[in-house]
């Protein structure tokens, strides 16, 4: 079960999270609800939090160090802190794209079934599923085409568009229910951030994503709503067009037209 609202369903819900890196507080009383199958943005000024509440929901803080969390959340109503919870189980779930593209270096195939590989649990995949899965992965990602001819060419020669929908790609046949992008067009020219935006937009409905965007054009051309954070807090949570035409923040309003951050 997950909890509703509407006519759609919360992927993600946080309650009063506060987190810590040391002694530094970079998440004060966080309280956020992602819906089902909608585009969400997380915008504000470097440093805010933007990228620690993305992390958050997959747990990969805790891979920089000395990090305390308290307060909860729960991805598909399940609390990510609970102690049956498996980390391999969660990150499968809730998948992760970078901000520069990090294909493994090895072939363009490897890198679609090297995730399945590793997480089916039932051993070496037949070559036919193994076939099936990269075609599927690679059509989703708008990149087969491109590609088909050319599965064994090594990932790392590909165009930085190229290997970032690569990425988003090798997660898919781990199933993701959530897919979380930490500014996944920062290093990508204005042809190739146009093209990850459509790619991003033809996954409203299939997946929970959530978007971390310095691009308050991007902001508001790919989200379907939008998080203001600063210092560590959630200031405004609107729908997209409602936040950028008519923010209830002066603080959100500042910083959407330029003059904050």
């Amino acid at each position: 079960m997950v909890a509703k609202t509407g006519s759609r369903s919360y992927s993600i819900t946080a309650k009063d999270v506060d987190l810590w890196y040391g002694d530094f507080q970079a998440l004060k009383k966080v309280t956020f609800n992602a819906k089902q199958g909608i585009i969400t943005g997380l915008i504000g000024p470097s440093g805010c939090g933007k990228t620690t509440l993305l992390r958050s929901f997959n747990r990969i803080n805790e891979r920089y160090g000395n990090v305390t969390t308290e307060g909860e959340i729960r991805i598909l109503d399940k609390n990510i802190y609970d102690d049956d919870v498996s980390l391999s189980e969660l990150r499968k779930t809730v998948g992760m794209v970078f901000q520069r593209p990090n294909p493994l270096p090895i072939s363009i195939y490897e890198n679609i079934v090297f995730g399945a590989r590793v997480h089916s649990g039932r051993g070496e995949l037949k070559r036919s599923e193994r076939d099936e899965m990269v075609e599927s992965a690679l059509r989703e990602v708008q990149l087969w085409d491109a590609v088909k001819d050319n599965l064994k060419r090594r990932a790392t020669s590909l165009t930085l568009e190229q290997q970032q929908k690569l990425c988003i790609a090798r997660l898919l046949p781990l199933k993701p229910r959530v897919i979380l992008m930490d500014e996944p067009c920062s290093a990508l020219d204005a042809e190739g951030i146009e093209r990850v935006e459509e790619l991003i937009s033809s996954f409203r409905d299939r997946y929970t994503v959530i978007i971390v965007t310095h691009n308050m054009a991007q902001a508001r051309r790919a989200t379907d709503e939008c998080v203001y954070m600063l210092l560590g807090e959630i200031m405004e949570h609107a729908d997209t067009a409602e936040l950028f035409l008519n923010p209830k923040r002066k603080e959100t309003e500042m910083y959407i037209e330029g003059r904050y951050g």
